[in-house]
């Protein structure tokens, strides 16, 4: 199973306000706000998620996010990532069940009870060491059921596209030195191939070597207390400067930001 199979979970607590540029959703997600506030900003208008409400985010939507302490003084939230097996077995098994257009943006709910408790449980059998991959699966699988029950439901992602492999690709070494010809190699095209499939699109090697390093540093400072300056190293690189000064230009904020106090 590889890392994109395997649902994933993580906790962004922080403690001042700030708004994140046009961020989109990689993989479809599920965010419990347990404090503060989320406000999510699209084509259709606000959508506000509350301490104690979920929302489920559909993979390829696209949003400015607001995170705010207000009024609990820090914002806390629970991400589960469902992975793509989860997905999969869950569209064989049950995908006839439910009559209903897969998710597209978002849906904002209120667990209540049994949903509520699934996510707890869930959420903590997934953080515990030791757990068999055919349990977390069964888990995740759990929440994907409650959720179409309640009128949301997500759909198993097809074979990657381009751009998909090369993300994936760059997300497992960050760090590395990742040259058209380089990823051209791994991926066992020409490099010319490759500029041009990535072109079709709107895309460049650069551009999407740049994306995955600052999304991955945005996701480790929202989730980690690392200092900024291995954040930087662990995306890639070579100094606090250089990555501050692209992390302000792509979110519209400095990465100390999210280590302020309020």
């Amino acid at each position: 199973m590889n890392r994109f199979d395997d649902p994933a979970t993580g906790c962004i607590s922080v403690r001042a306000l700030h708004r994140v540029r046009t961020l989109t959703v990689r993989d479809d997600a599920l965010v419990w706000v347990r404090k503060g506030s989320k406000t999510l900003l699209g084509a259709d208008g606000p959508r506000e998620v509350g301490a104690g409400q979920v929302v489920v985010l559909a993979r390829g939507s696209c949003w400015d996010v607001i995170n705010d302490p207000r009024p609990d003084g820090s914002y806390e939230a629970h991400i589960l990532q469902f992975g793509d097996a989860a997905l999969s077995r869950f569209a064989a098994r049950h995908g006839g069940d439910f009559p209903l257009a897969p998710l597209r943006g978002c849906q904002v709910l209120s667990p209540a009870g049994g949903l509520t408790a699934c996510l707890t449980r869930t959420l903590d059998g997934l953080a515990e060491s030791g757990v068999s991959p055919a349990l977390r699966q069964h888990r995740v699988e759990e929440v994907l059921l409650m959720l179409a029950e309640a009128g949301c439901l997500l759909q198993p992602r097809g074979a990657p596209d381009w751009p998909e492999r090369v993300r994936r690709l760059i997300l497992g070494r960050p760090h590395a030195v990742w040259t058209v010809e380089a990823i051209a190699e791994v991926c066992q095209v020409s490099a010319s191939t490759l500029r041009r499939r990535l072109a079709d699109q709107g895309l460049s090697c650069a551009a999407l070597v740049r994306e995955v390093r600052l999304e991955l540093g945005l996701g480790l400072l929202q989730t980690t207390g690392l200092p900024v300056g291995e954040i930087a190293a662990r995306c890639g690189y070579d100094s606090h400067s250089r990555f501050t000064a692209a992390f302000r230009a792509r979110f519209g904020f400095a990465p100390s930001r999210l280590r302020e106090a309020g």
